[in-house]
């Protein structure tokens, strides 16, 4: 025991060891504010999470047109091979027709809609 120091105490740090805790509390105190500026970032944080479910919808949508295209297709090859040749050669002359006269072709289905609106309200009202 030296003189100077009463019983219990501990030594006085040198200024080696006090600069080398004061090298790592700036450290963990760097970490400690990055991170508390990272969490009140609330901005960046929802901008993140939008894109990610951004991603995951499209991801989503992208597969389920997939599924959809697959089953389309599937139904139009039963469909046609269920088809007998000569109405399968009509359907594809009606539809280069259709092709050709567009304009017609959505006209008429215009009309169609607007002919069903009719009947649906007029059915609607009690034929009022």
């Amino acid at each position: 025991m030296s003189g100077d120091q009463p019983p219990g105490e501990k030594p006085a740090p040198t200024p080696e060891r006090l600069r080398e805790e004061v090298a790592v509390t700036r450290e963990e105190l760097g970490r400690t504010v990055e991170a508390l500026a990272a969490r009140a970032d609330v901005k960046t944080r929802a901008q993140e999470k939008a894109a990610e479910v951004r991603a995951a919808a499209q991801e989503k949508a992208s597969h389920t047109i997939t599924r959809i295209e697959d089953k389309a297709a599937h139904a139009l090859h039963a469909a046609q091979d269920r088809t007998p040749p000569p109405v399968r050669e009509k359907a594809e002359r009606a539809a280069q027709a259709a092709g050709r006269h567009r304009a017609l072709v959505l006209v008429g289905g215009v009309g169609l809609v607007v002919a069903v609106a009719v009947l649906w309200r007029s059915c609607r009202n009690g034929g009022r």
